[in-house]
């Protein structure tokens, strides 16, 4: 059996972990989101893309520019650890800002459960694979609200001094 802190260690990384990706998705810091997962992970993204983690990354390249402002709370997140394998439910809410396909913008609102499967490489928790369920999604018309943010002049860059913070 797993020493109880070192659960409870490994616990806390990988809900850092599913914090990254986040912050990853939402300022569009592709280099930091390739690092959360492990070299052969796969990401079944509903709709959107399924299958082997490069073709997702290039999939998230190539779409969080037409993404005006996005933002994923995480919510409740579960995780079970054995050894150098983990497996976990995060709960989380995501909205964006994005283009309606008719000139205007619109409010993507969707709660999101992604089930993971996690593993230690080289001393880090990455994802492995990742399973998302969109247990709901609303579309609703947004008045436009000015120019899309600047990620160069973000403040959370300009402020927080922490390698955790920084730009990949």
């Amino acid at each position: 059996m797993m020493d109880l802190l070192a659960e409870l260690v490994a616990k806390e990384e990988i809900r850092q972990l599913a914090l990254l990706y986040s912050r990853g998705v939402d300022r569009k810091d592709i280099a930091l989101l390739r690092s959360l997962y492990t070299i052969d992970a796969i990401d079944n993204h509903g709709p959107y893309y399924n299958g082997p983690v490069d073709g997702y990354i290039a999939f998230l390249e190539a779409s969080l520019p037409h993404m005006h402002i996005g933002s994923h709370c995480v919510c409740n997140h579960l995780v079970h650890v054995d050894g150098d394998e983990a497996e976990g439910e995060v709960y989380a809410i995501a909205w964006h800002l994005i283009p309606d396909g008719k000139g205007g913008l619109q409010h993507d609102i969707q709660s999101v459960r992604y089930v993971d499967r996690y593993r230690r490489d080289d001393g880090q928790w990455r994802f492995a694979r990742r399973d998302v369920t969109f247990d709901m999604k609303l579309l609703q018309p947004a008045a436009d609200h000015g120019a899309k943010p600047d990620p160069t002049r973000d403040v959370s860059y300009a402020m927080l001094r922490s390698a955790l913070f920084a730009r990949h």
